[in-house]
């Protein structure tokens, strides 16, 4: 068998051997229902279908804005991390987030082991209104989107082969780790005093700089090199995407206080509060520098409140989260306009939006935290706590020193796994044809047969 057989015969081996493993693994009898509240059940079950409907909301956003012919091999590689990463969240990642800790580094592999003992009828010791399978299902919606967005600062020249191995390494060595930090009682970042309500350390920061590291490995696309204008190929696509992110974006931030509580309407507030003062901030800040008001201005700046707000919108309150917004739309703009004058191609601004976006969420949560918000939080630099903004400061540091030199060393180690960049004429031909044998063209969806011809057109 050549070496090209075996590649295409890997993937389909090791699910294949996970599958038939699973059928081993003991079941345990469902959860005593009574013993929860039903009510934050409901809730975080809503939750969790909203996280989930961000990934399809990103892969809307990220295709709207790349060129026409790579919109389907954009928009694939966040939806198949849905695949990869779920299998995976049961097979060990749930453990090594959550499991039994080991020095407040990495959870215990074996604690949860294919979901072993999930559904016991034990809870999570800072979630004991809902069963633990819930709060796995919840956790896992996060895990699932943070590799979707560095597909934004690879797109266009990115081997789909090469992705999926990256999203494998990326969800054990840098995911999981910094979910144990951030958000397991014994985790390190934890311990510290590091608030992240719901992801700004864990999800933004860390796709941010695994972006900015993927930029570097990848090198720039040849039309970036040429300095040729690259029209999205849909803009309708970017405004779904971006209603799709916000609508979803409630239960990310809001389903993070894990129960139908008080906690969860302020979360749901400060969320939509940051996401359209930034939108606006963003659109009239281009205003103020010659540009006209953008579609895609209003849209990419209300992503970037909704990132700043994540890490403090269970700790901030309404009026704050105004402030938050605005600020983040423009430092995150600003850094967008010297990204371009450098050579870094980082194709939709990923490290710009949400490593930037992330950073500055985090250390204004540093500033406007207060307990009268939530009593198990911290008061900010504003309510006379500078000690806690230095707390945070120092966890944004260390997320991303760790965040970019794990996610460095993993983009290296794939490509001497296998080439990570599609060859010149692949990347001329469009991404859609060369990796998916498929193309978009306005609106439908053209699949080549094995003759290079096109096929029928398909509704898409």
């Amino acid at each position: 068998m050549n070496k090209t057989s075996l590649k295409s015969l890997l993937p389909f081996s090791i699910l294949a051997i996970v599958a038939i493993i699973s059928i081993f693994i003991p079941v345990f009898p469902n959860f005593d229902v009574g013993k929860y509240n039903s009510a934050d059940i409901a809730w975080v079950i809503v939750a969790v279908a909203l996280v989930f409907i961000m990934t399809p909301g990103l892969a809307f956003f990220y295709g709207g804005m790349v060129h026409r012919k790579n919109v389907i091999s954009t928009m694939i590689k966040s939806v198949v991390a849905a695949g990869v990463v779920s299998v995976l969240w049961v097979l060990v990642t749930f453990s090594l987030a959550f499991g039994e800790t080991v020095n407040g580094l990495i959870g215990n592999p074996t604690t949860f082991l294919f979901f072993k003992g999930v559904n016991s009828g034990e809870a999570w010791s800072l979630a004991p209104t809902i069963p633990l399978t819930l709060f796995a299902l919840f956790q896992l919606m996060f895990a699932i989107i943070t590799p979707g967005l560095v597909v934004g600062a690879v797109a266009e020249r990115i081997r789909f082969t090469s992705y999926i191995l990256f999203i494998l390494l990326f969800a054990i060595f840098v995911y999981s780790p910094l979910a144990h930090w951030t958000w397991h009682p014994e985790g390190i970042l934890f311990k510290m005093g590091v608030l992240d309500f719901a992801g700004g350390t864990v999800v933004h920061i860390s796709a941010g700089m695994a972006a900015l590291a993927g930029a570097l490995v990848l090198k720039r696309r040849n039309s970036h090199l040429e300095r040729q204008e690259i029209p999205p190929a849909n803009i309708p696509y970017v405004l779904i995407g971006t209603g799709l992110l916000w609508f979803g974006w409630f239960g990310f931030n809001g389903g993070s206080a894990l129960g139908a509580n008080s906690l969860s309407v302020s979360a749901f507030a400060t969320t939509n509060m940051a996401a359209a003062a930034a939108g606006l901030s963003w659109m009239f800040f281009d205003v103020l520098r010659g540009k006209k008001p953008s579609v895609l201005g209003f849209c990419i700046g209300a992503v970037v409140g909704l990132v700043a707000i994540t890490p403090g919108a269970g700790f901030v309150a309404i009026p704050q989260s105004i402030f938050i917004g605005v600020a983040a739309a423009i430092v995150s703009n600003l850094v967008v306009y010297w990204k371009s004058k450098t050579a870094l191609d980082d194709t939709l601004d990923v490290f710009p939006c949400h490593g930037v976006g992330g950073i500055v969420g985090m250390l204004l949560t540093g500033v406007f935290a207060t307990k009268t918000v939530n009593s198990a939080g911290a008061d900010g630099l504003l309510y006379g706590n500078p000690a806690f903004f230095f707390t945070q400061l120092k966890g944004v540091l260390i997320v991303v020193a760790f965040s970019f030199a794990v996610s460095f060393i993993i983009f290296k180690l794939v490509n001497l796994i296998q080439p990570i960049r599609v060859s010149r004429e692949e990347e001329e031909e469009g991404l859609d044809a060369s990796q998916h044998n498929e193309k978009y063209m306005q609106g439908t969806l053209v699949v080549s047969t094995p003759s290079g011809e096109a096929g029928r057109p398909a509704a898409h």
